[in-house]
């Protein structure tokens, strides 16, 4: 059972990996590193473990935890009469990363904004053939789906707020 854990966990870390060093432009080492700390969890994961599971040696698992503490992506805590530190995920990432979201998308709203408005006024004023003239539809609904998103991730935000 615990190899089958372990296993998918390791599958896990090889895909969240791939995703976090192309959308963060993050190292492949670093994103595993990255990866492993987030499906660790709050127990926190130590220099040690990362050595042994992710098969890199010292110094490269030491230079991307460092790399990886100064952009603020983990922290680490000790515990009482332990030496070891034990790194888990800065909060403050996934409300950064959430922040980054919503302003993506009010810029992508503002932008589909301006084109339905540049086409209502061309179908308005200089396109007589109806079958000529601009459908609408596709800017209007995609406008409603990102509102409808934005107000999403903004409640998700709210949520992580509360609990940091």
């Amino acid at each position: 059972m615990a190899k089958n854990i372990c296993k998918e966990k390791m599958s896990l870390v090889e895909k969240l990996g791939v995703h976090l060093e192309n959308r963060e432009q993050l190292a492949p080492v670093a994103a595993r590193i990255l990866s492993y700390i987030i499906l660790t969890g709050k127990k926190g994961a130590t220099f040690e473990d990362m050595v042994t599971i992710l098969c890199a040696s010292k110094s490269t698992i030491s230079t991307h935890l460092n790399h990886l503490q100064d952009l603020k992506k983990i922290e680490y805590f000790t515990k009482t009469g332990d030496r070891k530190k034990y790194f888990i995920i800065n909060a403050d990432t996934i409300i950064q990363h959430v922040d980054k979201m919503i302003n993506e998308w009010k810029e992508i709203r503002e932008l589909h904004l301006e084109i339905k408005n540049y086409k209502n006024n061309q179908n308005n004023k200089s396109i007589e053939n109806e079958e000529e003239k601009f459908d609408l539809n596709f800017h209007n609904d995609y406008i409603k789906f990102i509102d409808g998103a934005s107000a999403s991730i903004e409640e998700l935000r709210l949520k992580l707020i509360k609990v940091n």
